[in-house]
């Protein structure tokens, strides 16, 4: 197996484009392998009408101002922009990261939202038979733009885990699937998936799995790892919990031990063997 992959969520709430900024480039120093924010055009928590910023144009800034690891959103909501179009959003923004972008995306859930900007809401189920047009879209127009991606395959990350339609579009389309906790859920989410590349011929090797970490679950670090995960993402908020605008603290931690990580899980398997804390 590879070594396993460490990276960081950076909310782009009750914060500022400057703070923003120096995290992910702090983070890129550190050696994050991929570094993302999330999609939504309100906080999601404390004040839920202060300071916020968008995705994608914070994406290009942090496209130019790291050098090393992957960016993306985790994820971007299928609703909000053509396919067509975010298919030529994620070319251009590979071309400018050099190659280092991840189009992660899901079907939306966050009704606030859809109603402030006009997008419909619909139901769960709507929004992922949008999404299921949708993949086929985006990857048909990445093939037709010029130039093309940077990359010879731009990956496709989906996150989200129903388990009758969602991780079947993981199977069918996606390069990585980005899952939550607890550890048990994850495990029983992975092992759905790998059920689902059997039944649609693809080999499971084939998917990262990827999983977002919140603060108060990284402890549970070693867990994950042995519930199938490959690449651990530490979601990080303003001020928690140092009262700092960004504590990289969860992805310094997760670097320290990767090795070690990885050294167990290649030696003796991610479920037969227990995994050091951080």
């Amino acid at each position: 197996m590879g070594p396993i992959k460490v990276g960081v969520s950076l909310h782009p709430q009750h914060t500022t484009v400057e703070r923003l900024r120096e995290a992910w480039r702090r983070a890129d120093e550190l050696g994050a392998d991929s570094i993302w924010t999330w999609d939504h055009f309100f906080p999601l928590y404390g004040d839920t009408d202060g300071p916020h910023f968008e995705a994608y144009t914070l994406l290009a800034a942090a496209a130019v101002d790291t050098s090393r690891a992957t960016v993306g959103a985790m994820v971007t909501c299928n609703s909000y922009r053509n396919p067509q179009l975010l298919a030529d959003m994620a070319r251009t923004l590979d071309h400018l990261s050099g190659g280092r972008f991840i189009l992660g995306i899901g079907a939306g859930w966050f009704e606030r939202d859809h109603d402030a900007y006009g997008y419909e809401f619909g139901t769960a189920m709507d929004r992922l038979a949008h999404l299921a047009v949708a993949l086929p879209k985006i990857a048909s127009r990445l093939a037709e733009l010029d130039p093309p991606p940077v990359q010879a395959k731009l990956p496709l990350l989906i996150g989200g885990g129903g388990e009758k339609v969602t991780l079947r579009l993981v199977a069918e389309h996606a390069d990585a699937w980005n899952g939550f906790g607890p550890p048990a859920s994850f495990a029983r989410k992975n092992a759905v998936l790998d059920e689902w590349c059997a039944t649609v011929g693809r080999d499971p090797a084939s998917i990262e799995r990827t999983v977002l970490i919140d603060h108060d679950e990284l402890d549970e670090a070693p867990e994950f790892l042995e519930a199938g995960a490959t690449h651990l993402i530490a979601s990080t908020g303003f001020e928690r919990p140092t009262g700092e605008p960004f504590d990289l603290t969860g992805l310094e931690r997760f670097l320290a031990r990767r090795v070690t990580w990885t050294i167990r899980l290649g030696c003796a398997g991610a479920a037969s063997s227990p995994i050091p804390t951080p």
